[in-house]
């Protein structure tokens, strides 16, 4: 019988666990993403442009630490290759931070934080962990490539979950290779993981394709993270096409399960949309300039005891009823170029949001909106939908062209009430240096009291071409 409330799966939504069978939660920290023990979330963003030690695109992480105020700039730690007790050198193109992901691996009580830097070593790619402790992310260590022969950007996507049951968070590494690298749990501060096993999507490989990206989550409520792979396929016909490949975990290995095509292969994300205690899978289609045809699309599977729904419960665009703002009559979009999930109003439902970095508002070209979609008993909907721009009343700083508002976007629970916040990343604001704005969820929903905003310089990172806000943990 399932015995899960409405208020337990909202608590675990935001926490950003997937509960274990006979657990609390899949790692002893309290929050996946808690670097410092304090009890609240973090937010970690990156700048994989950022300059360190001289050297160009080296990149850099942010992370400012939650607090019943929320983040702020001065509460922060900068992580950096040069960093000390992290490994490896800063060097130029590494763009360390181009993927990020969390959770507490050599299960001491602390999340740790997994960078990617897909530009290392010519862009072979590498994986690092930093370790949480009480005074936040100090030391690390290298995930080494186990198939460097293989691929090229070890690193480019990464989930963290326990996909094999046996109570470790595990952590997959996606790469332009065909094969999804999962190393088993098990982790500790100077050893690697326990064994490594891996996934093979049949994606299709080279520069530009692989897998896009990755995400945990529980589809069919059974205390094991699932995963999902977004790229590219082979087609009957022999050609490729995007879409979403399903894992279910297991004791041994994650087992495919379903591929999803309707809704494009470019972005997923999961969580529980219509409240009923398994993680739906929401997946994302932006479209650009002369490449793809159409509107931007979110669609969304939902989950279930057996099974994940085969067609979409939703498929919204710009153009779809209650969501603000109108395709291009070019008919090219970037809405869903990023995605995140969390209850922002703490009624028990996941709400989406959804940046558009290249909408043009007013005669700001390329400034870039957020759109938050409701999450509601019959799934995702346009109905309530709300629209927010540099613009909007409340929000610190105006539009302005080409800053691409939107870049990156996170939905998670900054000060503890209960609520997601909503964190949304600009990465060309100020001709290239990014900022960040957080805007607190409320039972009404998002509001602008006590919005934050901060760039580059103002945490300590170089003034020129960061692109702080490029990417957020998820």
């Amino acid at each position: 019988m399932r015995m899960r409330t409405a208020a337990t799966l909202a608590a675990l939504l935001t926490a950003g666990l997937v509960p274990l069978a006979g657990t609390a939660s899949a790692a002893p920290a309290k929050y996946a993403d808690d670097f410092n023990g304090d009890g609240y979330r973090d937010l970690a963003t990156a700048a994989p442009g950022a300059t360190v030690g001289g050297k160009a695109r080296a990149g850099a992480v942010v992370v400012t630490y939650g607090s019943k105020s929320g983040v702020k700039a001065s509460s922060r730690t900068v992580v950096t290759q040069n960093s000390a007790g992290v490994p490896g050198t800063a060097e130029k193109d590494d763009a360390f931070g181009s993927a990020l992901a969390f959770g507490d691996l050599n299960r001491d009580g602390y999340a740790d934080l997994v960078v990617g830097s897909e530009g290392e070593d010519g862009e072979a790619g590498s994986v690092t962990i930093v370790w949480g402790s009480k005074k936040g992310l100090t030391g690390g260590r290298i995930v080494a490539d186990p198939a460097r022969s293989s691929h090229t950007r070890f690193g480019m996507s990464l989930a963290v979950g326990d996909f094999s049951a046996d109570g470790r968070a595990d952590l997959a590494v996606g790469s332009t290779g065909a094969d999804i690298q999962i190393f088993r749990g098990g982790f500790t501060k100077t050893h690697g993981a326990a064994s490594r096993t891996w996934v093979v999507p049949s994606m299709k490989t080279g520069s530009g394709y692989g897998s896009r990206s990755l995400a945990a989550g529980d589809i069919n409520g059974d205390g094991v993270a699932d995963l999902v792979v977004s790229g590219a396929i082979r087609a009957g016909n022999g050609e490729y096409i995007e879409a979403n490949l399903v894992y279910l975990g297991g004791a041994s290995r994650p087992r495919a399960l379903r591929t999803l095509v309707s809704g494009g292969g470019d972005l997923a994300v999961l969580g529980d949309v219509n409240g009923d205690g398994y993680d739906d899978v929401v997946t994302s289609y932006p479209t650009f300039y002369g490449s793809k045809a159409g509107p931007g699309t979110v669609s969304v599977y939902l989950g279930s005891a057996h099974d994940i729904s085969p067609t979409p419960q939703a498929a919204l665009t710009q153009d779809s009823p209650g969501v603000p703002g109108t395709t291009r009559a070019s008919g090219t979009s970037s809405f869903g170029d990023s995605l995140s999930v969390g209850d922002v109003d703490g009624d028990g439902y996941a709400d989406v949001a959804v940046g558009t970095p290249y909408e043009t508002v007013g005669s700001a070209w390329q400034t870039g909106t957020v759109t938050v979609l409701r999450g509601s008993a019959a799934g995702l909907t346009g109905a309530g939908s709300t629209r927010w721009t540099q613009n909007t009343p409340g929000v610190p700083d105006l539009d302005e062209d080409n800053e691409f508002f939107g870049s990156a976007v996170r939905l998670a629970d900054l000060n503890g009430d209960g609520k997601a916040d909503l964190a949304v990343g600009a990465r060309y604001e100020n001709g290239g240096q990014g900022a960040v704005w957080s805007l607190r969820g409320s039972s009404t929903g998002l509001t602008t009291t006590g919005a934050v905003s901060f760039g580059a310089t103002s945490v300590g990172l170089p003034g020129s071409w960061s692109q702080l806000g490029m990417v957020f943990g998820q």
